[in-house]
C-alpha cells in the first residue's frame, strides 16, 4: 500500500467495463493459489466510489459507496438512506478461492437459476443479422438453431416501431407492421414448434427524439431544464421516477411478454446518464435507479418465470446489486475469442460460469475484424452460459456439424460448468517470474472434487520452445484422477509432433496422477498454434478418502 488515497470514481449511472465496483487487496506474490486477498464489491449498478487509503498512523481501510450527486438525496428530520450493500470476502489462500465467495453469494439467491435448472443453449439474431427482421429468413435461422441443439431463440433489435438502424424508434414498443406485417406470433409459434423457447430484446429505459413516445411526450425524459438535452447513442433516457413514464413501459411490456408468451429479456442500457436531471433540476440517477429496480421487482411478481439478462451495452452492469433481479449479464459486445478470454477471466474474479454470457461467434469478429478458428471460438465461449452469435445461414455444413458437437460437449458438461467451482491457474507461479501474456489456465472443479474441466489456451507466440508445466492446484490430494484430452472440432490445434504421449493415449488407459502430483508438478501441455486451446476432464477413479 502505498501512503494517501486511491479513489476511483463512476458517475455514468452503470458500472462500466473498465470500472468495475470492486477493489481487491493483495500481499505481495499473490496469486491465485496463493497469498492473502481482501476483497470489496458494491452492489450497486449505477454511480459509485471506491477507495483504498493508508492514514498517517499506518491503518489501511477499504470504502466503497453509491456516489451520490449534489441535491440526489436530501433527509427530513425523520428521513432515513439506506445504502447499497457492500460485500466483503478473505482468503489465505489467493484469488480462485477469494472468488468463490462471491460466487456462493450469487448462487445463494431464490431465484437464481442452480444446477437443477440448465441454462438453454441460445441463439441471439444481432450479430446474425443486425436490424435485418426478414420473417423467412429469421424462421430459417430458427430450424438452423433447432437442427445443432440450440434451445433459445432470442430476437434482437429492430422488431418494433421504425426501428430500422439506432437512430430512432426507441420507445415505440409495438410490433412493426413494416417488417412484420402478420405480427411477432406466427414467428414464435414457429419457435416453440421447433423446441425452443423465446426471448426478445429490450431497451425500455430509453427513448429516440425520433419516436412517436417522444413527441408526444417530451417532458418524460432526463434532461436538465434550460438545456437542449445531450443526446447519447441518440437516444434520450425516460424518467421512470414519473409514474406516469412507469406505467406507461410496464404496461407495454407487460403486453408483449403476456402476448408474445416471452419467457427471457435481454434488457439492454446503451447510454450513460449525461445532463441526466429530473423536473426539478436535481441529478436524477440515484432516484431513477430505484425505480429501475421497482420496475423490475413487478415484471418478475406479475412473470415469476420470466428471466432478465443484463446488457447495458455489453458488461456494463454486471453488479451482484443487479443481479438480484436478473440472472445473466452479457458480458462483453465483443466476441472476439482472443478479447473474451482476458474479458471472461476478469468477471470470474466476481461472477459464477452460469450467470456469464458466452457466445461463438463467427470466423470473423465484427468488433475487431480478426479471425478465429471454430475450435477457439469454441473453447472461448463452453465456459459460461453458452450461445451462439453467427448467422448459421452463412456457415456451411461442416461448420454447423461441428458447432453441434461443440454444443452437445457443452451440454454433456453443464452440470459441472454450472454447478462446480470456477478456477484459474498461474502459468507462471508467483515469485517464479512475470506473467506470461501468451498462455491462460482456467476451467471448473467439481465442488465434491470428483472430476473437473480445465483449459490451457495458447493466445500468442510463446518466447519458450516448449510450454511450462501446467500445474492443477486445489484437487483432493490422496485421489487420483484419470486424465483425457477432450478433442475440439477444427482439426489439430497445433504440430502433432510435438504433443505429449498423455494426449494420446488410449481412453480405457488414460494417464492418472494423484492429486498432490497435479498441484505440484501438473502436466505438460503441448506446442500449440497460437490462437488455439486444449480441453482435458479429469475424473477421479478411487472413491472420497475418509477424512
Amino acid at each position: 500500500w502505498l501512503p494517501g488515497n486511491r479513489s476511483i470514481e463512476h458517475r455514468g449511472a452503470r458500472p462500466t467495463q473498465t470500472r468495475p465496483p470492486v477493489l481487491w487487496a493483495t500481499t505481495p506474490g499473490t496469486g491465485e493459489w496463493h497469498g492473502e486477498v481482501w476483497a470489496v464489491h458494491l452492489a450497486w449498478g449505477a454511480n459509485h466510489v471506491m477507495v483504498a487509503e493508508i492514514t498517517p498512523d499506518g491503518r489501511r481501510h477499504l470504502q466503497a459507496g453509491e456516489l451520490l450527486n449534489p441535491g440526489e438525496v436530501c433527509l427530513e428530520p425523520g428521513e432515513s438512506y439506506t445504502s447499497p450493500w457492500v460485500l466483503g470476502m478473505w482468503s489465505g489462500e489467493g484469488m480462485t478461492p477469494a472468488s468463490w465467495g462471491f460466487h456462493r453469494e450469487v448462487r445463494s439467491r431464490r431465484h437464481h437459476p442452480g444446477p437443477d435448472r440448465a441454462r438453454p443453449v441460445l441463439v441471439s439474431t444481432w450479430e446474425a443479422g443486425y436490424f435485418d427482421q426478414d420473417p423467412q429468413r429469421l424462421r430459417h435461422l430458427v430450424d438452423l438453431a433447432a437442427r445443432i441443439g440450440v434451445e433459445r431463440f432470442v430476437l434482437d433489435d429492430g422488431w418494433f416501431g421504425a426501428r430500422r438502424d439506432d437512430r430512432r424508434g426507441l420507445g415505440d414498443w409495438t410490433v412493426s407492421a413494416d417488417v412484420h406485417p402478420q405480427g411477432l406470433e406466427p414467428l414464435f409459434d414457429h419457435v416453440r414448434a421447433a423446441g425452443l423457447d423465446v426471448g426478445l430484446w429490450v431497451e425500455p429505459e430509453m427513448v429516440n427524439p425520433d419516436s412517436d413516445l417522444y413527441r408526444q411526450h417530451p417532458d418524460w425524459v432526463l434532461a436538465t431544464p434550460g438545456y437542449e438535452p445531450v443526446l447519447g447513442r441518440h437516444q434520450l433516457v425516460l424518467d421512470l421516477t414519473r409514474p406516469e413514464v412507469r406505467d406507461h413501459v410496464l404496461e407495454r411490456l407487460t403486453d408483449l411478454i403476456t402476448s408474445l408468451g416471452i419467457t427471457w429479456l435481454k434488457w439492454d442500457m446503451n447510454r450513460d446518464h449525461v445532463a441526466a436531471s429530473q423536473s426539478g433540476g436535481a441529478a436524477g440517477t440515484h432516484r431513477q435507479t430505484r425505480a429501475l429496480h421497482g420496475l423490475w421487482t413487478e415484471l418478475r411478481r406479475r412473470f415469476p418465470s420470466l428471466e432478465i439478462e443484463s446488457c447495458a451495452s455489453g458488461g456494463g452492469r454486471g453488479d451482484l446489486g443487479t443481479l438480484e433481479q436478473t440472472v445473466r449479464v452479457w458480458a462483453s459486445d465483443c466476441n472476439d475469442p482472443v478479447e473474451r478470454q482476458r474479458i471472461q477471466r476478469g468477471w470470474s474474479l466476481l461472477l459464477p460460469p452460469e450467470v456469464i454470457g458466452c457466445h461463438v461467434g463467427p470466423p470473423r469478429a465484427h468488433t475487431t475484424g480478426r479471425h478465429a478458428a471454430l475450435g477457439f471460438r469454441a473453447i472461448t465461449a463452453l465456459f459460461g452460459h453458452l450461445g451462439v452469435e453467427w448467422d448459421l445461414a452463412r456457415a456451411g455444413g461442416d461448420d454447423l456439424d461441428a458447432l453441434a458437437e461443440v454444443i452437445a460437449l457443452h451440454r454433456r458438461f453443464r452440470p459441472l460448468l454450472h454447478g462446480g467451482d470456477a478456477v484459474r491457474f498461474d502459468v507462471v507461479p508467483p515469485g517464479e517470474g512475470p506473467d506470461d501474456p501468451a498462455l491462460l489456465a482456467h476451467g471448473v472443479y467439481a465442488a465434491d472434487r470428483s472430476e473437473a474441466l480445465v483449459a490451457w489456451i495458447q493466445v500468442s507466440t510463446h518466447a519458450a520452445l516448449v510450454p511450462p508445466p501446467w500445474r492443477l492446484p486445489g484437487l483432493a490430494p490422496h485421489r487420483h484422477y484419470a486424465v483425457r484430452h477432450v478433442p475440439l472440432p477444427g482439426g489439430a490445434p497445433g504440430p502433432a509432433a510435438e504433443s505429449p504421449p498423455w494426449m494420446h493415449a488410449d481412453p480405457a488407459r488414460p494417464l492418472v496422477l494423484s492429486g498432490e502430483a497435479l498441484a505440484t508438478w501438473g502436466v505438460q501441455p503441448p506446442v500449440l498454434w497460437p490462437q488455439h486451446g486444449i480441453l482435458v476432464h479429469l475424473e477421479a477413479v478411487d472413491a472420497t478418502p475418509a477424512p
